[in-house]
């Protein structure tokens, strides 16, 4: 037993509580949400360390007899997990203390924000402790209350309606999650995961293999493994900068973790590894090819954070421990990577008042700082070596290329189309955004009429279409370019461009150092993941080790009770 375990969830429960009772005061808020969360990355620092050096540390909740009760466990994996989550809760939220020190939005209080992201903080830490089906349970609906709120915050209608097909999605997985606890319960009479993987190897194949279908189709909602996935790149970009970071960086990673974790204690054997496979492959594709057709940077980057997804089914599918591994590392790579970039992105938007790349440019120039911090991250999640995204795609392609077999090796292909997709895709978004000037971003627009539609009998500097684009003196702009510039004059985005702004003196010159700092911890802590990716690797490789193993997760909780 040990008494930390809990500390990463009762810390931000409490805390969001007295941060409630704290409405009226806003500055007291902040600094109890800060300290909070420097609680919340100490414990977990802790914990890892004890889980490294001294195994799996369990803790069980309440008056009730052991295997009973609730269990939380830290294992290698879940201490990994927690510390890297709370770490990029901390920067994200000194973030929005420092946008909400310059431009609180409005309709969005402070008072609503901040218990309502201790309440998500508390729920990512739980759902990785959680050592019972029924408690992982309550873990997703804490996500998703607090996801919900966040997600709308402001009222608009965009938002609201994003939020609302989110918020529908998600019921439809937690009715799921709700059939698959009853199946697994009346055919076993458990819900905890130690007594469960003892217990199904003794049912009937068929019953077992139903109650793995169940719980991985409710975990892929929630990691968005394609087909799956249809509903996050028209959530996520909506809401606020720093809530689409850590909606980013981590919820989709919790359904990622549940579906490892069930895979390696539960269903060690399992007979949907091809499924698995084949899900990894068309994830990797078809988010990628949606991301270099995106022409707003937020979009780009969702449908990259779907794609990705395919990488970490990838090396759980593979069910080894080299791929368990790989998985393993390039989760922790892309929870910092993806959040590093949106934080960005909210830096962006606030400088060029845009992230449509029909709207921006010059951004190298004139906010060069801003420039590194997109361009160090952008090369990271393509997997440009020596930076941690390559590291953790060759660990992944390795375990692939020992697993043997056509369809490793078509994974092995169809991972590396995608990083050079990726590659694409972001280059794509620096030559427009960041290396075009303003003046030649404003040229194109007012080629298509600035709404995006070409003038009539108007000298616009529209040459001729041809194979979909539209070739104008400033340049060829694509015809789903023109579509999002059609989009451009509603409620969610500004009817001028950058150019404009400048011209007129209303753009935002300088970024809050409150914004900058904690962006660019994130994307130094990418950096060093690169300098440490020897040891991490290392204890990513223990952790795959104890996964497959079993015994040192089951030890743990049942000790003597053992079956």
């Amino acid at each position: 037993m040990n008494a930390l375990v809990p500390l990463p969830v009762l810390l931000p429960i409490l805390g969001a509580g007295a941060s409630l009772a704290l409405l009226h005061h806003p500055r007291l808020q902040r600094w109890l949400s800060l300290v909070v969360l420097v609680g919340v990355v100490a414990s977990a620092a802790v914990l890892l360390v004890q889980a490294d050096h001294h195994g799996p540390q369990t803790v069980w909740i309440g008056a009730w007899p052991e295997t009973l009760g609730i269990v939380l466990v830290a294992d290698r994996l879940a201490a990994l997990m927690l510390l890297v989550s709370a770490l990029v809760t901390l920067a994200v939220l000194a973030y929005s203390v420092g946008q909400g020190m310059t431009e609180d939005e409005e309709g969005a209080p402070i008072s609503v924000y901040h218990p309502t992201f201790l309440v998500l903080v508390a729920g990512v830490a739980n759902a990785f402790l959680a050592g019972d089906l029924f408690n992982l349970f309550v873990s997703f609906e804490m996500l998703l209350f607090a996801s919900y709120v966040l997600l709308t915050l402001g009222g608009t209608a965009t938002r609201i309606r994003a939020g609302t097909i989110y918020v529908l999605v998600n019921l439809l997985s937690s009715t799921l999650f709700l059939i698959s606890l009853a199946v697994t319960y009346a055919a076993t009479g458990t819900l905890t995961l130690a007594h469960l993987a003892e217990r199904l190897a003794a049912l009937p194949d068929h019953v077992s293999l139903m109650i793995q279908l169940l719980l991985i189709t409710t975990f892929a909602i929630k990691a968005a493994i394609f087909p799956l996935s249809f509903w996050l790149p028209d959530s996520y970009p909506t809401a606020p900068a720093p809530v689409t970071a850590v909606f980013a960086g981590l919820l989709t990673k919790v359904g990622v973790y549940a579906i490892l974790r069930v895979q390696t204690l539960l269903f060690p054997d399992s007979p949907l590894s091809d499924l698995l496979l084949w899900a990894a492959l068309l994830t990797m594709l078809i988010g990628i090819l949606g991301a270099v057709a995106q022409s707003d940077i937020k979009r780009m980057l969702s449908f990259t954070l779907v794609s990705h997804i395919g990488y970490l089914v990838l090396g759980i599918a593979l069910g080894s421990r080299a791929g368990t591994a790989g998985t393993t590392f390039y989760v922790v790579h892309h929870i910092t990577i993806q959040t590093a970039l949106f934080l960005v992105l909210g830096l962006v938007e606030r400088r060029a008042g845009s992230t449509a790349l029909m709207r921006i440019g010059g951004l190298a120039r004139l906010a060069p700082l801003l420039a590194v911090l997109f361009f160090i991250p952008a090369m990271n999640l393509a997997g440009i070596p020596p930076f941690s995204g390559f590291i953790g795609k060759v660990g992944l392609f390795q375990a692939a290329q020992q697993e043997g077999g056509w369809l490793a090796w078509t994974l092995v292909a169809g991972g590396a189309l995608t990083s050079l997709l990726t590659l694409y895709a972001v280059a794509k978004t620096w030559a427009v955004a960041f290396w075009r000037t303003p003046q030649e971003a404003h040229e194109a627009l007012e080629a298509i009429g600035g709404g995006g539609e070409p003038v009539p009998g108007h000298d616009t500097g529209v040459v001729h279409e041809h194979r979909g684009h539209v070739h104008t003196a400033a340049g060829t702009v694509s015809k789903q370019d023109i579509e999002e510039a059609r989009r451009l004059g509603d409620d969610d985005l500004p009817d001028r461009d950058f150019h404009t702004l400048i011209e007129a003196g209303e753009d935002n010159r300088h970024s809050p150092m409150g914004m900058l700092v904690p962006t660019a911890g994130l994307v130094v802590m990418s950096v060093l993941l690169t300098v440490v990716a020897g040891p991490l690797y290392a204890l990513c490789e223990r952790a795959a080790a104890d996964l497959h193993e079993r015994d040192p997760y089951l030890s743990s909780v049942l000790g003597e009770d053992r079956g």
